[in-house]
């Protein structure tokens, strides 16, 4: 009887310690799994950073660090210097994201040590030796489209009578007002300016195409994400998403943290 009562008691001290080894993996996986708490946002052409409010409310009130770069727009080395900058001063770890021209730019400042992935939103997505306008003209622009030719300065503008339509229909006018006239000046050379060293070759990549999208044809962007196999999010919407359904977009950004978290 007192041999039964030793096993027990020994049957049961393991099972208790099983219990509490297997709560306490449980909370370092679930730490672990919470680890990538930056994300860097990257925006685009015709635009500027503050269109990432409504993106920033959403990843902020989850527990994310956001920070929002200000592109100079004046070229390819400039704003990838910029989102550098950023990057530096994340205290870990960050979750890269640039909408449209702004994906030119994460494929060139993504090669940062920081950098744990890369997500697109209806961005471009070129590869070594390959510039942002080639894929831009790999199909015919819609009528909405409202990229205007080069000024004298060498600064290419969205006409504004196509502004709403074109870029961000799925937004109010007053808010597509806004965004027009806060839009950064955006000089040509970017577009042509071709990436020295593409990090979604290095890195993940996630990207969301916007199934409604006048500004980048969403045949363009499924054609540059699945050359480089990067993950696909479809959401039907305008070239801004990111503004008009902030949660779906923030959804592809936490799921791009939490997967970089467990391959550390």
């Amino acid at each position: 009887m007192k041999t039964l009562n030793l096993k027990n008691k020994i049957k049961g001290g393991v099972l208790a310690t099983t219990v509490v080894l297997t709560t306490i993996a449980g909370q370092v996986n679930q730490a672990q799994a919470q680890s990538v708490k930056n994300v860097v946002l990257v925006h685009g052409a015709f635009a500027d950073g503050s269109g990432y409010k409504a993106l920033y409310t959403v990843l902020t009130k989850k527990g994310y660090h956001v920070t929002v770069v200000q592109n100079p727009l004046t070229s390819l080395e400039d704003d990838v210097k910029a989102t550098q900058v950023a990057l530096d001063k994340q205290d870990g770890p960050a979750i890269l994201v640039g909408h449209s021209w702004g994906g030119a730019v994460i494929t060139e400042a993504g090669n940062h040590p920081k950098v744990a992935a890369l997500v697109y939103i209806a961005a471009f997505q070129p590869d070594n030796g390959e510039s942002a306008l080639q894929w831009l003209q790999t199909a015919p622009p819609v009528p909405e489209n409202g990229v205007l030719p080069p000024d004298d300065k060498g600064i290419v503008y969205y006409d504004q009578a196509k502004y709403h339509a074109g870029f961000c229909a799925d937004i109010s006018k007053e808010e597509a007002d806004f965004m027009y006239a806060s839009q950064g000046a955006f000089y040509a050379k970017g577009f042509v300016s071709p990436i020295t060293h593409a990090a979604w070759r290095d890195k993940p990549a996630y990207a969301l195409v916007a199934t409604e999208d006048k500004s980048i044809a969403p045949e363009i962007q499924r054609a540059m994400y699945k050359r480089s196999n990067t993950r696909v999010t479809e959401v039907k919407g305008s070239h801004v998403i990111f503004m008009s359904q902030p949660e779906k977009v923030a959804a592809v950004v936490i799921g791009a943290a939490e997967k970089a978290a467990q391959k550390k």
